[in-house]
């Protein structure tokens, strides 16, 4: 969910390909004289936090009462003083693993580790932990490192991406095949049924088959929302399936339509989201219930909910499916990278600020204030975030109702709801909802 955006003299950590679709996670570190999307080791869930230090290991913070933060216990971090910096403990990934990449769903976390295996944590009540079973783990003692089981995706296969939703899990094998597993009421793992995957026995492994992307289709990005998914394939379109009661599948209809969930709507019975003549997608992401994709020119389209204004396209209507016209983010300016949270949108632009819009009632924008953007004139008028001075974004990621950037120095500035600590800041107290707390004002995370 986090994405550096620049070129830079980078340390690859995940799966990424080069501008001539070169797989370059075998490679360390050398200077690409392109622009990329790059996964960088942060990640935001609905409520917690995770960070993947440079030596692998990973640090989460927030919401806890279902052990999301991988701690052996229930109690929230990040919330009160003396609880980050040196004095937030790593999570234990077992005798000599660390990780490789880390994805936060709503309240549970997954890694995939420097083995290309994958093991997950937290809230496991439809099997989103993939364990064969519906038991939280990282709540309790004994539960995390050794005794924590990395996830079955059948013999010899390994992961290269992860996606994690509300309930459901997704991610691409090595052979850039997709499996979910998890809750499955709307048809989120796209198995042409709706049935969970992962919380009984015998259903991973070898017994969970991959999704059906198309003939000759493989998966190149995936991305999980609320309750659906949306992949990127190796041709640069886009397939989305589970829920659509908004219509976040990009298809042109609403709920009466679910994808996934009953036989022959998968595959090459499933089509691509039309993002129109002659555009392909560069990357997506998906929201609680809204879909937003970069376009290889550098534009945005959104679809989906858009009652508090996350499409951008000035409305607070739904979008059935992607626009003719894209998002309207300064004249002159591109997008480099984009995030989804719950209800609103941000954008790190080609001068690498940062731009976002939708619901605002905890200041998730960052710009002092709670009124949503959502209207033209208020596009017309919207700044840009304040992230200090002489500070630029390189990585930008969306929770629930809050937003964390990786600045150009390699820190982490986040705004927005902190009932939880999602923040990281030692506090409960929301930032960017008013005056004087956003640029110089908003403190960095301690790591």
């Amino acid at each position: 969910k986090m994405y550096y955006s620049k070129t830079y003299k980078i340390r690859v950590t995940t799966a990424a390909e080069d501008s001539a679709g070169n797989n370059i996670a075998s490679q360390y570190t050398q200077t690409y004289g392109f622009k990329t999307t790059i996964t960088i080791p942060t990640t935001t869930g609905s409520t917690h936090s995770c960070f993947m230090l440079d030596n692998g290991s990973v640090k989460c913070w927030g919401k806890n009462n279902l052990g999301q933060l991988g701690l052996g216990d229930t109690s929230n971090r990040g919330d009160n003083s003396s609880e980050m910096g040196d004095n937030l403990t790593t999570i234990d990934l077992g005798t000599g693993r660390t990780a490789k990449a880390i994805e936060a769903g709503n309240h549970h976390t997954c890694a995939i580790l420097d083995n290309e295996s994958i093991k997950c944590w937290g809230s496991n009540a439809s099997g989103q932990l993939g364990l064969g079973n519906t038991s939280n783990r990282g709540d309790g003692s004994d539960e995390m490192g050794n005794y924590l089981p990395a996830v079955d995706l059948g013999t010899g296969r390994t992961a290269k991406a992860i996606a994690a939703g509300n309930s459901h899990t997704c991610a691409i094998l090595d052979n850039s095949s997709i499996k979910c597993w998890g809750l499955n009421d709307s048809g989120q793992l796209g198995l042409g049924n709706t049935s969970n995957r992962g919380d009984g026995s015998n259903e991973m492994g070898d017994n969970l088959t991959t999704v059906d992307l198309g003939s000759g289709r493989t998966a190149r990005g995936i991305t999980a929302g609320d309750s659906h998914t949306c992949a990127l394939l190796d041709n640069a379109s886009i397939k989305c399936w589970g829920y659509n009661v908004s219509g976040q599948l990009g298809q042109g209809d609403t709920d009466t339509n679910n994808r996934g969930d009953g036989s022959n709507e998968m595959g090459d019975n499933l089509d691509s989201v039309d993002l129109g003549s002659g555009r392909t997608a560069a990357f997506v992401t998906t929201g609680t219930k809204h879909t937003c994709a970069l376009l290889d020119d550098h534009s945005v389209k959104c679809w989906g909910e858009g009652e508090n204004g996350q499409l951008g396209h000035g409305k607070t209507s739904d979008q059935k499916s992607p626009p003719d016209d894209s998002i309207n983010i300064g004249s002159g300016r591109t997008a480099t990278a984009i995030t989804a949270g719950d209800a609103h949108t941000c954008a790190i632009l080609d001068n690498s600020s940062i731009k976002c819009w939708g619901l605002n009632d905890s200041g998730q924008l960052g710009l002092g204030h709670t009124n949503n953007i959502a209207t033209d004139s208020q596009f017309t008028s919207l700044p840009v975030v304040d992230l200090g001075a002489g500070r630029t974004a390189g990585g930008i990621t969306a929770g629930d109702d809050y937003t964390c950037a990786v600045l150009d120095n390699a820190s982490i500035k986040c705004w927005g709801g902190n009932a939880f600590g999602q923040l990281g800041l030692g506090d409960d107290s929301t930032r960017g909802d008013g005056s004087g707390e956003m640029g110089d004002n908003l403190p960095v995370i301690s790591l």
